[in-house]
C-alpha cells in the first residue's frame, strides 16, 4: 500500500502527514520550522520527517504547501516574508530526487482551499473560493476539485485588491489593499490608533463588552471585507465563499454582519445567493491540501 504524504510548511510550524483520499489524516507529526537555521536545516528535518511518517512503505507521491511567493511550475520558493533567507529554494527538486517520487509545491492558501473543497465546507460544490483572514488575507479558487493558478501563479492573490484607492499602505502592497483594511494586522492597527490597545483581540474583547469605538472598528472591517467579496463576486461568482483564518473566531461578530453588508455592494439578482460558510479544518487544511496535490 502506496502512501500520500502532505506537507505544510509555515513560518514557524512544519508539519507532515499522511492523508487518505478523503481527507482523513491517519498520522502526523509537527516541529519548530527553525528558519533561523538556514532551507538545508529544515529541508533535512522535513526529509527526516518523511521517512518517519512513511516508515518501509513506498511512497505515492508527496504534496507541498508553502508561503508565497513560489513558481509552483518550476517547484521554486520565491524569499517569502514567511521564510526569510529562502531565496530561489528548488524544493520541488530537492524532495523528489531524495525520495525518487513526484513532488508537487502550491501556495498555502491554495492548498487550505483545494482541502475545503474536496473535504470541507465546500465539498460537493463545483467552484469554491476560499479566504484566510487572518494576520493578512489570501485566497484561492478551485474549480471542479482543481486549484486555478492564473498564468503566472498569482491567481488567489486578493489582499492586494485595491478597495480604497485613497487608503492606508500595508507593507509592499498597494496604497488601500484589501489586507491593508480588512485583516487582523489592520483591526489591531486601528485598534492602537482609536483605542490604545495592542491586537485585534483586544478590539474584538472590547466589542464584546459593547465599547462603541471598537464596535465601530468592527462594523468598517465587515464593510471592507464586503466590498472585497462583492469584488470576487461580480468576477467569477463562485458557488460558496469559505472563510477561515483567526479572524474568522469572532464568526458571531464578522460573519452574519457580513452576509447582509455584501448585499449592499452587488446586482439585486445576487443579494439572496452568496453563499458563505465557515471554514472546517481549521489549521490543519494546509497539510490535507498539500496532500490531495498528489491525485490532483
Amino acid at each position: 500500500m502506496t502512501v500520500n504524504i502532505g506537507v505544510d510548511l509555515g513560518g514557524t510550524n512544519l508539519r507532515v502527514a499522511e492523508v487518505d483520499n478523503t481527507g482523513e489524516i491517519l498520522q502526523m507529526l509537527s516541529e519548530p520550522t527553525e528558519v533561523e537555521k538556514g532551507y538545508s536545516y529544515t529541508l533535512n528535518k522535513m526529509i527526516n520527517m518523511i521517512n518517519m511518517i512513511k516508515g518501509g512503505r513506498p511512497l505515492s507521491g508527496i504534496g507541498i504547501g508553502a508561503p508565497g511567493p513560489l513558481d509552483s511550475q518550476k517547484g521554486v520558493i520565491l524569499s517569502p516574508p514567511n521564510l526569510p533567507g529562502w531565496d530561489d529554494v528548488r524544493i520541488v527538486r530537492f524532495i523528489q530526487e531524495h525520495f525518487q517520487v513526484n513532488t508537487f509545491l502550491t501556495n498555502d492558501a491554495n492548498a487550505a482551499a483545494l482541502a475545503e473543497a474536496r473535504a470541507g465546507s465546500g465539498e460537493g460544490y463545483e467552484s469554491v473560493f476560499y479566504l484566510t483572514v487572518s494576520t493578512g488575507i489570501g485566497g484561492g479558487f478551485v474549480f471542479k476539485e482543481k486549484i486555478f493558478e492564473g498564468a503566472q501563479g498569482y491567481a488567489g492573490e486578493v489582499g492586494n485588491m485595491i478597495i480604497n484607492p485613497a487608503g492606508y499602505r500595508h507593507s509592499s502592497l498597494n496604497r488601500g489593499a484589501w489586507e491593508g483594511h480588512a485583516s487582523g494586522t489592520a483591526i489591531g492597527r486601528v485598534g492602537k490608533e482609536r483605542l490604545q490597545v495592542h491586537d485585534a483581540s483586544e478590539v474584538f474583547r472590547l466589542a464584546d463588552a459593547e465599547n462603541q469605538e471598537a464596535l465601530s472598528i468592527i462594523e468598517e472591517t465587515v464593510s471592507s471585507l464586503a466590498i472585497g467579496i462583492a469584488n470576487i463576486t461580480h468576477i467569477i461568482n463562485p458557488e460558496i465563499f469559505v472563510i477561515g483564518g483567526g479572524v474568522m473566531k469572532s464568526e458571531k461578530m464578522i460573519l452574519e454582519p457580513l452576509k447582509e453588508k455584501i448585499k449592499e455592494f452587488v446586482y439585486p439578482g445576487l443579494r439572496e445567493k452568496i453563499n458563505i460558510r465557515p471554514a472546517a479544518l481549521g489549521g490543519l487544511a494546509g497539510v490535507i491540501g498539500a496532500s490531495f496535490l498528489v491525485n490532483e
